[in-house]
């Protein structure tokens, strides 16, 4: 079972124009309501691909039991903690090229909340074979919250994929993830400092998101997965480097296509498939994402037509 972690979870809306003008009015042609908050994305990936999830995380007030309520109703299993504070709400607005999202920052959450997490996560990785760590802390959780997870996680014999940015990343990289996936702006805003030399036997960068990755392998994680939107991925690890592009270009809304990636990520870590093929899966269901109307869904006609077309090369 692949165990996602959203600690900052939201009710997520969408509303879709035929185009957005900075600064005019907009008349909504659909409006759409689902569970958010890119763990709660990558939970109904797998849930949709007929994989063995569970979600976990920290909901909150009406806001949370609505997200509550619609994780059931799509058959999502889940195992929340409640805290005190209420969920935030997430808005993104798609037109027919791209999304622009507004995202509130989240409730606070108390150290004893904190601490009921922590337990219930440690009971929960009995039953999980990979844990997935995604998205922002939310006021209130210690910034080295992921680390204390991952730690957690791999005394238990259970492997990582974290995804999330700024100092939570950094921390999170420090107690080595078994994976990390920033996107390539995410990246290069932590790794501002200085890249130090190459550890004898790592694979030498050719690029600047390759170099940056190589920092981040540095920093700890064992594999880091660079989304480079529809420039493809790229991934490195103590092995080797790839890197493959979705075969086509595919317009649509991209605000989920990361968490399909990590939901891809997350099963193939599970499987131990050997990095080109997981690459290439990765890719396909991350455009599938983009075909989607909404985060959290993919078009699976699409990833079936785009998967035996990716082509995956060393980097």
């Amino acid at each position: 079972m692949i165990v996602t972690v959203t600690l900052n979870p939201a009710l997520d809306l969408t509303y879709e124009i035929d185009a957005l003008v900075p600064h005019g009015t907009h008349r909504v042609t659909t409006v759409a309501e689902r569970p958010g908050g890119k763990g709660l994305n990558v939970a109904t990936v797998l849930h949709a691909l007929g994989e063995p999830v569970l979600a976990t995380g920290l909901l909150g007030g009406p806001t949370g039991e609505r997200v509550a309520g619609l994780l059931t109703g799509e058959g999502v299993p889940a195992a929340f903690v409640t805290i005190a504070g209420e969920t935030r709400r997430t808005v993104a607005v798609a037109d027919h090229d791209d999304a622009t999202g507004f995202w509130e920052p989240g409730p606070r959450v108390t150290p004893g909340e904190w601490a009921a997490f922590t337990g219930h996560f440690g009971a929960l990785l009995g039953r999980a074979s990979v844990v997935a760590l995604s998205g922002s802390l939310p006021p209130g959780v210690p910034i080295d919250g992921y680390a204390t997870l991952i730690r957690l996680a791999a005394a238990a014999g259970v492997p990582t994929v974290l995804d999330t940015s700024g100092e939570a990343l950094r921390h999170g990289l420090a107690a080595g993830p078994d994976l990390a996936k920033p996107n390539a702006a995410e990246l290069a805003a932590l790794l501002e400092a200085p890249r130090p030399v190459l550890a004898a036997g790592r694979p030498a960068p050719s690029g600047p998101e390759l170099a940056d990755a190589t920092v981040a392998l540095d920093h700890g994680a064992r594999a880091v997965v660079v989304s480079r939107g529809p420039l493809g991925l790229l991934v490195l690890t103590e092995q080797g480097a790839w890197s493959g592009v979705p075969p086509e270009r595919l317009a649509g809304n991209p605000t989920g296509a990361g968490d399909a990636c990590v939901a891809a990520l997350s099963r193939g870590l599970r499987d131990r498939t050997p990095w080109p093929q997981l690459l290439a899966d990765a890719i396909a269901l991350s455009a599938a994402a983009v075909a989607a109307p909404h985060a959290g869904r993919i078009d699976q006609d699409t990833y079936r037509r785009l998967r035996p077309a990716v082509r995956v090369s060393a980097a």
